[in-house]
């Protein structure tokens, strides 16, 4: 693998004839055919990353609910549906689409602060595993629900630890200020608030501190706390068996080292191991953000004096990550470079009026032209799912490569079609 590649899985990507290929199908042949910009992800690589996560929490009977948060691609949830995923979700729409993919309603978990009285209500119409709810008001909310359909509601209680994940401050969850799960603290309100609900059934506590989590550290800590408060609930008369441990298990983008599974195996196994209780992980990005790239054109190379910028046709509302969390994405020329191109320096932008719509600051690449594509890698999680349509652009495809073949797996959403869901009323 080259230095230019190094954030490629090198199972998957290679350089055929000269030509950046996925999984034996060349990049540009695509392009051509799809036109750019567009996702590009490999089926080979998310049943990889999926077996290896499997593999290494078999031992413990761990169940492994995709987040569908990261990407939500039917083609992609299937793909893990067929390997055994179960869901996690945090919508009805992402209920919707899990269903759809292949997923069984007894192997999804709905999570989420703010779940609407219609979103309860279709989790369990749908017969889902579990609902994990956030707050003593969202219980309240679930048992009343549960009461008017006549059902019990399996129900997990998201505690919030108060454990640093050591992330991003936008994608960290489970301190006192931020918004998600119960306050640890607050537990002893639990007796008597259950008391009053007949249809709800505590089955268990769940936590997620964060995303994007390189060490296994706050995972023991958030850990070690749920075994504790288990303890607690248990002698106090509360029969819990389950324990959703969450997800946010870190991965590579530059030059970190990403959370290990036979690491997070081991923290499972020697904090939460001996309890008994069926355990389940809600890992994401792990499995689907170096199974994807961002495929893009540059548009022309302008001369900004003290600067070079590289202008794609790809922007910030296709792939927000470097925008909002200013985030790295390894970029690779699709056609391979001359051995002896000497790098240039390029800022790498976006054609948006937004100075935030910028993928890259005093970036080393090969030299560019009008023309070239490039990849910006690692860009299969939170990459087409937080995409949208600002600028009035459109809405990109994405294409997914099995075995020498490829899909387009989400069409081109035109601005001509984009114009179909709106309406002006008459009276204007």
């Amino acid at each position: 693998m080259t230095d230019l590649t190094r954030r490629l899985p090198a199972s998957c990507f290679s350089y055929v004839d000269g030509d950046l290929a996925l999984d034996g199908v060349k990049i540009a042949d695509i392009a051509v055919q799809v036109g750019t910009p567009f996702y590009l992800y490999s089926a080979k690589r998310l049943r990889g990353n999926w077996r290896r996560l499997a593999d290494a929490l078999a031992p413990q009977n761990v169940s492994i609910h995709y987040a569908l948060k990261a990407n939500a691609n039917r083609a992609v949830v299937s793909v893990l549906a067929k390997a055994g995923a179960g869901a996690d979700i945090v919508s009805g729409g992402e209920l919707t689409r899990a269903l759809d993919a292949g997923i069984p309603a007894s192997k999804v978990v709905f999570s989420g602060v703010g779940k609407t009285d219609e979103e309860i209500a279709q989790a369990l119409d749908a017969g889902i595993h579990q609902l994990n709810a956030e707050s003593y008001e969202e219980l309240h909310r679930i048992d009343e629900i549960a009461r008017a359909r006549g059902v019990v509601a399996d129900v997990a209680l998201r505690v919030n630890p108060d454990v640093d994940a050591e992330t991003h401050a936008k994608i960290t969850t489970g301190k006192k200020d931020n918004k998600f799960g119960v306050d640890a603290d607050r537990l002893t309100r639990l007796d008597n608030e259950l008391k009053a609900m007949a249809n709800v059934r505590l089955v268990g506590l769940a936590v997620h501190i964060g995303s994007q989590i390189l060490s296994t550290r706050p995972f023991a800590a958030a850990y070690a706390r749920v075994a504790e408060l288990t303890r607690e609930l248990r002698a106090r008369g509360h029969a819990l068996t389950r324990l959703d441990l969450g997800g946010g298990f870190g991965i590579p983008y530059q030059n970190e080292l990403g959370i290990d599974p036979a690491d997070l195996a081991a923290t499972i196994r020697e904090t939460v191991g001996d309890l008994g209780c069926e355990l389940a992980v809600e890992p994401g990005r792990s499995i689907v953000a170096d199974a994807g790239v961002l495929v893009s054109k540059v548009v022309f190379v302008k001369d900004g004096g003290s600067l070079q910028f590289a202008v794609l046709d790809g922007a910030m509302n296709d792939l927000m990550r470097p925008a909002m969390y200013d985030s790295h994405h390894d970029i690779v020329p699709v056609r391979a470079p001359a051995a002896n191109a000497a790098p240039i320096e390029y800022d790498v932008v976006g054609p948006i009026c937004e100075s935030s719509d910028t993928f890259a600051k005093r970036r080393k690449l090969p030299p560019l032209a009008s023309g070239d594509l490039v990849v910006l890698a690692t860009a299969g999680a939170y990459g087409a799912t937080m995409s949208g349509t600002y600028n009035a652009r459109p809405l990109i495809p994405e294409v997914i490569v099995d075995a020498g073949r490829f899909a387009v797996t989400r069409r081109r959403v035109t601005v001509e079609e984009q114009l179909g869901w709106e309406n002006v009323p008459t009276w204007l």
